[in-house]
């Protein structure tokens, strides 16, 4: 049974599944990271084409469900996946998941953080058009930046709530994300460029003058001072961040 304190909707749909798998081009020298295996119909599939699965799963009864039928290559570990230093585990070339719908944000930040060639990932399908969206749209968010700036996104096919039990209240999405070999564009600090986009997100509907104006006393020579966040592309956002930093650090 699925528990709603962890959020459990598990796909029932065998040929989605497949599909899902299918799409991450898996090898046998693959080492596989799944977060939420659930009753383990993903993690299978993964079993058969990859040298190793690593699959996090917080909720104790699906691990002990789990234990019992997994094959031996699959690394089964009972802890918040939003708490494993990924570091420390094996090291993975590719995630293949469907994702609790409630970690989606800070789970993929995280992913973001390390190091893989592919992920194949299942999400409700309003948090994938954000990951996809362009500037001037309501979608268009601080994730859309961030996705932007490190991997290639881009969504694979829309899946109907009807192929979940419990079906969700949404539809959702599988998507891809490829890892840049480098980022979209360079910018010069890019803790600040981070923190600063994330500030400018949360007060999106104020024109930049009234965001910046307390943080460089120069604030009047920066560009775009008379835009809204959600009008400016992940590039501009990003030379806004340089000219920024620039005058709050003139010694670099």
């Amino acid at each position: 049974m699925a528990r709603q304190r962890y959020g459990q909707h598990f796909l029932v749909n065998s040929a989605i599944a497949e599909r899902e798998v299918s799409y991450a081009s898996l090898r046998k020298d693959d080492v596989v990271l799944e977060i939420g295996p659930g009753k383990g119909i993903i993690t299978n599939l993964l079993s058969q084409q990859a040298k190793q699965v690593i699959a996090i799963e917080i909720d104790a009864k699906l691990v002990e469900q789990l234990t019992k039928n997994l094959p031996s290559n699959v690394m089964l570990i009972r802890q918040d996946a939003l708490a494993v230093d990924f570091p420390s585990l094996p090291r993975f070339t590719k995630i293949v998941s469907n994702l609790p719908f409630e970690i989606s944000s800070p789970i993929t930040f995280k992913f973001l953080d390390s190091s893989f060639s592919k992920a194949v990932l299942m999400y409700q399908k309003d948090f994938a058009l954000r990951l996809v969206a362009l500037p001037g749209t309501k979608e268009y968010s601080r994730l859309t930046v961030a996705v932007y700036y490190k991997a290639y996104c881009r969504i694979l096919e829309d899946v109907p709530r009807d192929n979940f039990v419990p079906a969700p209240n949404v539809d959702s999405c599988i998507v891809e994300l490829i890892l840049r070999q480098k980022p979209a564009f360079q910018v010069r600090n890019e803790k600040f460029f981070f923190d600063f986009t994330k500030l400018l997100f949360s007060h999106r509907r104020k024109k930049i003058r009234s965001t910046v104006k307390t943080m460089t006393h120069d604030y009047e020579t920066l560009p775009y001072l008379d835009h809204r966040v959600e009008e400016l592309t992940p590039e501009q956002i990003g030379s806004l961040s340089d000219t920024l930093w620039q005058l709050r650090n003139p010694q670099m």
